[in-house]
């Protein structure tokens, strides 16, 4: 106990230094800023290391307003929660300041530490995070970015999130998986209201408390999944992890192996496992309610691409106690509205990844000389960067048009065309924003040159991170084929999606063939061309959504590219018809 005391008052000490730090630096920052002085370090006089006095770089971009972004407050009224706006700019402000983007860099460089035993050979098995991933995951959760939208009836609440989401998006990715798996796993939990009831209110609570103990002493809790296997991956029903029943009705015990189960350190989980009924979904809480650790042996961590700030592991279940969530042999049913809700998220974190980036690159661009001009003012990097804003505004509208869906839905509890659509536009959504999400992040690194191949440009650590949410809850087969089965399986979701795009019928003719040549596939859908199909409803989609919002220089610039065929293959190949001024200042105002 004294030993762990002492080791939060360190880490108290720490903490309390790295922001005296962050402050001093912005403090500085400003104070050069408010004399006309450069914001970058101060040169040195002629004769002293003149010959590393620095020109043409840009200077930091923090600190800046992450919310600046006239598609998502348009977005965010529209979809109904206006009413969140002061509180978006508010976490906008926040996401761009400097101790925020200090936070993202130090708790990706100094990454989670697994620990399986303490000193004396005991096992714990636990994992230490540096304090910059407590400060972001104690304002993601205090901010309503993990469960708490369950629990608020306004409407708007999932939408408000969202919008959260992007705009936090800002900082570090990592620490969205936890407050992700939170928010989603609460639908599934209510299949078993008896459990709902415990730990319902704990889920979505705003209140971030790390460290193992008791889940119903604690003032709020995190929650995890584990779905995959090594031996089979996606395909959970090949799942071997075994489940069997105890004396006391609905607890059973589990044994198995677990292949990518993230953030570890979180309080319950939602696992799958075979039960003598068939494959089901169990809730496994990392400490029992006697006290005692449930077995939950964390075999390695992963080493991974990007999403370094969060850990993923490989725990083992042997004798792991855990209740069982709905009935035997639904486990897939159970966990799908999870896996849904986590979906969302996944074409979120890739529309703020894209706008993060592009801020990046717009950033650089106005600051940056080459051949006589600034870069901004050079008509082909103009080209690039309107062709971006282009596809970061369709994917920012998008992911609040999904969040409204879900706000209709699953936080209204109603049903109808909305879920209908819900149902298969968060499918193309995620199969086709994520896509797009690592060509964009590597074309908006390029506009740094070789300033953003670096580390501490952060640009890397973004690319790195894009494929995961492509990868992440089903990768791209996965996704079209869902769609292909839900066109299938589920009546009213077809026609849920042209009543969409129906809603801007004459509005643009290319917009219109489009949408004539999706009808038209439908007819001939087959699990080879699942892409091809999948691609083109998101596109119409996306087009539709902007043609009835975005001005019409960006509708018309998408509608003609994506569409309209009027366009290369990499990004910046916009037609000279496209009005790339009107663009930029919406995207990158001054």
């Amino acid at each position: 106990m004294a030993s762990t005391l002492a080791q939060e008052q360190q880490e108290q000490q720490e903490q309390q230094e790295q922001e005296r730090q962050a402050r001093r630096a912005g403090q500085e920052r400003q104070a050069r800023s408010d004399a006309g002085a450069p914001s970058g370090p101060l040169p040195l006089p002629l004769g002293q290391g003149a010959t590393h006095t620095v020109t043409n770089q840009a200077p930091p971009l923090a600190p800046y307003d992450a919310a600046k972004d006239a598609a998502l407050l348009e977005g965010l009224s529209r979809e109904g929660a206006g009413w969140a706006e002061a509180d978006l700019r508010r976490l906008g402000a926040l996401a761009g300041s400097v101790e925020a983007q200090e936070w993202a860099e130090q708790a990706n460089r100094h990454e989670p530490v697994l620990r399986t035993h303490d000193r004396y050979g005991n096992r714990v098995d636990e994992v230490d995070f540096h304090p910059a991933w407590h400060h972001l995951m104690r304002t993601a959760v205090a901010e309503g970015l993990a469960g708490a939208p369950w629990a608020d009836d306004r409407p708007g609440a999932h939408v408000a999130r969202s919008a959260g989401g992007l705009v936090w998006g800002h900082t570090d990715a990592g620490h969205g998986c936890p407050t992700s798996m939170t928010y989603a796993a609460v639908p599934s939990l209510r299949a078993q209201p008896e459990l709902a009831a415990v730990y319902e209110p704990l889920l979505t609570a705003r209140v971030y408390e790390p460290g193992l103990r008791v889940p119903a002493e604690k003032q709020g809790l995190l929650a995890g999944m584990g779905m995959t296997e090594k031996q089979g991956g996606s395909d959970v029903r090949t799942n071997t992890t075994a489940a069997t029943p105890t004396a006391e009705p609905g607890v059973y015990t589990l044994r198995g192996h677990k292949w990518f189960t993230s953030a570890p350190m979180c309080d319950v989980f939602l696992v799958l496992a075979q039960a003598p009924g068939g494959l089901s979904c169990f809730l496994v809480p990392r400490v029992l309610p006697d006290g005692s650790r449930n077995t939950f042996r964390i075999q390695r961590l992963k080493d991974k691409l990007g999403n370094r700030s969060n850990a993923s592991s490989e725990p083992e279940f042997d004798g792991t106690v855990a209740w069982l969530v709905g009935p035997e042999g639904r486990g897939v049913k159970t966990i799908i509205e999870m896996v849904n809700c986590t979906r969302l998220d996944c074409v979120m974190m890739s529309a703020a990844l894209m706008r993060k980036t592009l801020v990046e690159a717009g950033h650089h661009v106005r600051h940056r000389r080459a051949f006589g001009a600034l870069l901004i003012d050079q008509p082909l990097m103009r080209n690039v960067l309107a062709d971006l804003a282009l596809e970061s505004e369709a994917a920012t509208t998008l992911t609040l048009r999904l969040a409204g869906a879900a706000d209709r839905t699953v936080g209204a509890g109603g049903g109808g065309d909305e879920a209908a659509f819900r149902r298969i536009a968060t499918a193309v959504g995620k199969f086709w924003v994520t896509k797009r999400g690592p060509a964009f992040t590597a074309e908006a690194l390029e506009c740094l040159g070789g300033n953003g191949y670096v580390e501490e440009s952060g640009m890397p650590r973004h690319y790195r991170e894009a494929p995961l949410l492509s990868i992440w809850e089903g990768s791209g087969n996965v996704n079209a084929l869902d769609v292909l089965r839900a066109l299938g399986r589920e009546p009213g979701t077809a026609e849920a999606l042209f009543a969409e795009l129906d809603l801007t019928r004459g509005a643009d003719a290319r917009l219109d063939a489009a949408v004539a040549r999706l009808r038209a596939g439908l007819g001939e859908a087959s699990p080879a061309g699942a892409r091809r199909l999948v691609e083109l409803m998101a596109l119409t989609l996306q087009a539709s959504l902007l043609v009835r919002h975005a001005p019409p220089a960006v509708a018309d610039a998408f509608c003609a590219t994506r569409l309209g065929g009027d366009w290369g293959h990499s990004f910046g190949t916009l037609p000279d018809s496209a009005d790339v001024d009107a663009i930029l200042e919406r995207a990158l105002p001054g």
